[in-house]
């Protein structure tokens, strides 16, 4: 097990790299199981999350091939059984269910881990596959669904929290090869969504309303293989946009898609921080002193939550109080006690966590409990003054591609040491 060790304090100059999406890639590679011809994914990104999913693959019978940031996937022959092992260990393997259902019209896929940040209940997947005339049942820890075949429907994916990202792609990804005409009302419209789209698409699907809450899928006899590449990953993209402005420096982000992001550029922009276009990708800039910004969390094209912590981190630096709500997850606010480890002024009040700003952070060591939270305390290190320790960053890794890596780059002082 690793820590990161960081010596903060300084600002953040210089250009990184955007690397592909976790959470667009995930779903995209569970959809190679829809046909046996060979796929090739590019700019995925080196995540033990899909390092993860890959092995899943080959338990399943595929042939999966990893060179540099291209995966090539062959799933001529597959099985059903997903098993606890491998999925136990992250959330988005569950969106394999509806591929295989689709495939093989019998699927068992283990019930999934990952972070613990609140309740993910899988109720909305399980009701959009019931929709398209699977039965489906809970037995020994596995969901078991078969059909004898599957056929269009109109289906409402709304839930407590607005639509469900891994729901849209669970139920489309079964979807496209079900007989007739099936209409998703209430989809998800976030970007990893409309990538896997375009993917399935590319595969000889038939989507209308991409990037819409109405998706129209008429359902295909068959899909073939196909290229594809993972869009940038936008939360990566907003981390690396707050670190700037946290710590007053200029960050370019090449292959950042600003039209991703326009949530969170537009809170920097209230906080201080300067944004700019540039060919490519954008460059952040941080003020001299942020202002307070308030901030709640909602569904694609709102604010994400997954950078919620992130954004927290630079109001910490901002004068007064800002109010940061979740609205999304629960329990998205264990990173706020690890905080005030290094100082951090923040009061939970219900959904909301209030920021009394302009405190200094001093370095300190810390816990991580989740990938964006681990993120946030990195943040945090960077803007502290003296040691931050952030102990188990195995959750960075399910979701950053060499952070410690791209931040020296930048100028951080930071290292990665064994405990």
């Amino acid at each position: 097990m690793y820590s990161l060790v960081i010596n903060g304090g300084r600002p953040l100059r210089g250009e990184v790299q955007i690397s592909g999406a976790k959470n667009a890639v995930l779903p995209i590679l569970a959809a190679t199981l829809l046909t046996p011809e060979r796929c090739v994914l590019r700019r995925v990104p080196d995540l033990s999350d899909v390092n993860y999913m890959a092995r899943i693959l080959t338990e399943l019978g595929a042939k999966v091939r990893v060179q540099g940031g291209t995966i090539a996937v062959a799933a001529e022959r597959v099985r059903g059984v997903a098993g606890y092992d491998l999925v136990r260990k992250m959330r988005g393997s569950i969106c394999v269910l509806g591929p295989l259902l689709a495939r093989l019209r019998e699927a068992q896929v283990s019930l999934p881990g990952g972070c613990v940040i609140g309740a993910r209940p899988i109720d909305l997947h399980l009701k959009g596959l019931r929709g398209l005339g699977a039965s489906i049942t809970i037995e020994k820890g596995f969901v078991c669904a078969k059909a004898r075949r599957l056929t269009g429907a109109e289906l409402f994916l709304g839930g407590r929290s607005g639509p469900t990202v891994l729901g849209t792609a669970n139920v489309l990804m079964a979807a496209v090869l079900a007989e007739g005409v099936t209409v998703i009302e209430s989809a998800a419209c976030e970007p990893e969504v409309v990538d896997l789209a375009h993917f399935l698409v590319a595969m000889g699907a038939k989507i209308e309303g991409v990037g819409s809450p109405t998706l129209r899928v008429t359902g295909v006899r068959e899909l073939h293989g196909a290229e594809h590449e993972v869009i940038p990953d936008r939360i990566e993209a907003a981390t690396f946009a707050v670190a700037a402005a946290a710590t007053q420096g200029e960050v370019t982000l090449r292959g950042a898609r600003p039209e991703h992001l326009t949530a969170v550029l537009d809170k920097l922009q209230e906080a201080g921080t300067r944004v700019r276009r540039v060919a490519g990708g954008l460059t952040v800039t941080g003020g001299r002193r942020p202002r307070p910004t308030d901030v709640t969390t909602q569904p694609y094209a709102g604010f994400p939550t997954d950078a919620q912590a992130q954004m927290m981190v630079l109001m910490t630096q901002a004068p007064g109080i800002s109010i940061l709500t979740e609205r999304i997850y629960e329990s998205r606010f264990m990173h706020v006690s690890e905080l005030a480890r290094l100082g951090a002024d923040i009061t939970l009040e219900g959904p909301s966590a209030v920021v009394k700003g302009a405190t200094r952070l001093s370095g300190a060591p810390v816990m991580a409990s989740d990938l964006r939270a681990s993120a946030a305390l990195v943040l945090a290190g960077l803007v502290a003054q003296g040691e931050t320790r952030v102990r188990r960053i195995y959750h960075l890794d399910r979701g950053y591609e060499r952070l410690d890596e791209k931040l020296a780059g930048l100028g951080a002082q930071v290292r990665r040491v064994a405990e």
